[in-house]
């Protein structure tokens, strides 16, 4: 009876996570942050991608010719019908833009495209200006939290706080300390792992998330043991409990 009793002390005892091993950005007070311009960029377009383009000048009637008409519903445009309407870039990084034809924007930035359609439709149009968007900016949450799944948004700028806040934050069985990242960089592929006790990897790219980013988080050890076993301390306890109860009626 008393071996049993220490043998359950030992497994609540191992079972719980420690303050080091569950708090964020414990370093926090001591981080010297770089500035953000110089870890920050904007996703570069790849093939599949699907863009919102749109234009305006002094006057809106010489633009019509180079936009497609996208219908509001209740005064709001629908990011569904968005993507429908948008300029998907084809296999060859291209997109075909009405009156100018096939222009290449794979491995450019929104920023950039537009600075070339500007400079296009000025040969045409008094003074346009160009809004360049991504519609299809999504990034992959799995493991240890509250919801995973993909995610899509507008945005160019998220960071990796905000991604994770998204998906509800990493259970209390999410490994903090060993967070992966997988990243597609052009042609190449990439991978960081990330402590998220600590804060150094502020300073780096890996700060925001990037388009078509996958997150991993993995499960802590006290998981991994629990898996096909117990399923918590809940169950520990019921369990604990009926084995208690059963040395009490046979020993009595």
């Amino acid at each position: 009876m008393k071996h049993f009793i220490l043998f359950f002390i030992a497994m609540l005892v191992f079972g719980c996570s420690t303050r080091k091993e569950v708090v964020y950005y414990q370093d926090i007070d001591s981080t010297k942050f770089a500035a953000i311009d110089s870890i920050n960029s904007h996703p570069q377009i790849q093939i599949n991608d699907i863009l919102n383009i749109s234009t305006t000048a002094l006057n809106p009637e010489s633009v019509l010719p180079f936009s497609y008409e996208t219908e509001a519903t209740n005064g709001m445009i629908q990011i569904p019908l968005l993507k429908l309407k948008g300029y998907l870039v084809n296999a060859d990084g291209e997109i075909n833009f009405p009156q100018l034809g096939k222009i290449e924007v794979k491995g450019k930035t929104t920023q950039e495209v537009q600075d070339i359609l500007e400079k296009r439709l000025a040969v045409y149009i008094k003074e346009p200006t160009v809004n360049v968007r991504l519609l299809n900016y999504k990034f992959t949450v799995q493991g240890e939290v509250v919801r995973p799944g993909t995610y899509e948004i507008i945005e160019e700028n998220l960071t990796l706080p905000q991604a994770l806040g998204m998906a509800g934050d990493l259970t209390i069985n999410g490994k903090r300390d060993n967070l992966l990242i997988y990243r597609q960089e052009g042609e190449g592929r990439e991978i960081k792992r990330i402590d998220l006790t600590q804060t150094d990897w502020m300073n780096t790219k890996f700060f925001y998330v990037k388009p078509n980013d996958i997150i991993y988080v993995e499960p802590n050890n006290p998981k991994v043991k629990s898996a096909g076993f117990i399923g918590g301390v809940g169950t520990l306890l019921s369990v604990a409990s009926i084995l208690l109860s059963a040395v009490v009626i046979i020993f009595r």
